[in-house]
């Protein structure tokens, strides 16, 4: 069977198959901190799944539609919300060793999608190194490697000054945050380039196009989206949002219905 409830613990390093697919529907949902030997296939098809990476260094959110892949042994926290029609693949990367070494959140093509509908369908003893399911598995790493990312990840700074930076709450102006921390907005910035791989102000526009995906997809309203995430306007909300997404906001909450 590959058909979860909300509550079941699941262990598929304990299946030792080289692929292994569940399907759930889950609302509310939170995994807790954990990793496991195979890389991870996260798919859903309404609501969100942020995914907390590394001890907590590393935010990715994945957003309905996409998917979401986790290298094996890379410790995660899943927590869902209004998730539903879950679903997950996981692979043993010896005997697919080309997949992604790191995590990533992509593009699903209409073809991926039925991959992923039709693996995470099949039944855990399925033989994948032959037949029909070889081929389809090879199908799916292939279809993975050339999908386009989504750019739904945010590394956090681990300097002591800037721990209490979270994915829950806004981060300040830049200006703000150099009062608070004692820094230099100077300083600042080169921590953030060099621990994040970005200056503060394009991490902290990320980090608000991340949280507003969250928000959108839990069907937050535009109003409330743009006030708690500091814009001035709804208008301003919708321009930030469509020149970092080249869509609108109610292009994402369309998807779910």
């Amino acid at each position: 069977m590959s058909w979860l409830s909300a509550d079941a613990e699941f262990n598929p390093d304990a299946l030792h198959n080289g692929v292994i697919g569940v399907q759930a529907e889950l609302g509310d949902h939170d995994s807790g901190l954990h990793r496991h030997r195979m890389g991870q296939l996260l798919f859903t098809r309404e609501g969100c799944v942020k995914l907390t990476l590394d001890e907590g260094q590393v935010l990715s959110l994945l957003p309905p539609g996409k998917v979401a892949w986790l290298p094996g042994g890379v410790s995660h926290r899943a927590e869902m919300k209004s998730s539903v029609a879950y679903r997950s693949i996981w692979f043993d990367i010896k005997r697919y060793p080309t997949l992604p070494a790191t995590a990533l959140v992509l593009n699903v093509t209409p073809l991926l999608n039925e991959l992923l509908e039709r693996i995470s369908a099949s039944a855990w003893e399925t033989d994948w190194e032959q037949g029909a399911p070889m081929h389809m598995a090879a199908l799916c790493v292939a279809e993975l490697n050339a999908a386009q990312e989504v750019p739904m990840t945010l590394r956090f700074p681990q300097d002591k000054r800037l721990r209490h930076l979270t994915g829950d709450t806004l981060p300040p102006p830049l200006n703000e945050l150099a009062s608070v921390t004692g820094a230099s907005e100077r300083t600042i910035g080169r921590i953030f380039l060099r621990e994040t791989g970005l200056s503060y102000q394009p991490w902290r526009q990320q980090w608000r196009l991340m949280k507003a995906v969250e928000m959108l997809a839990s069907h937050a309203r535009v109003t409330v989206v743009a006030s708690e995430l500091g814009f001035s306007s709804d208008s301003a909300f919708i321009y930030f949002y469509r020149s970092m997404t080249g869509q609108t906001p109610g292009m994402l909450t369309a998807k779910q219905t």
